[in-house]
């Protein structure tokens, strides 16, 4: 059974920094790629970023570029979501992805 179990949302200030962890079980994770969504209301789900398997590879949404950093520990089947320079628009329910297995997500409210 594929579980992702994301932690590490909350409350930050603008310009803030929060870490965000997601970790897994159920399969091999080492063989799987990783991602990031957010979630939010008016603008519904919307992909963040993606790891290879290795973590040699990394990609992002342009809005996120430079800010966040997608990483793995894949001896611990954990990825993270490092976030800094957090702005208002960031806010969202934040959810890990492997294929179709999503965790429940992790808020993240950014205020000024």
């Amino acid at each position: 059974q594929v579980r992702l179990v994301e932690s590490g949302g909350g409350l930050a200030q603008l310009g803030e920094s929060l870490r965000l962890s997601c970790a897994t079980s159920g399969f091999t994770f080492g063989t799987s790629a990783m991602s990031w969504y957010r979630q939010t209301p008016g603008k519904g789900r919307e992909w963040v970023a993606t790891i290879t398997n290795t973590g040699t590879s990394t990609m992002y949404r342009d809005s996120v570029k430079g800010r966040f950093t997608i990483s793995r520990d894949n001896a611990k089947s954990t990825v993270y979501l490092q976030m800094n320079s957090l702005r208002i628009e960031d806010t969202a329910v934040y959810s890990c992805n492997r294929g179709t297995s999503w965790g429940q997500g992790t808020h993240v409210t950014v205020s000024s």
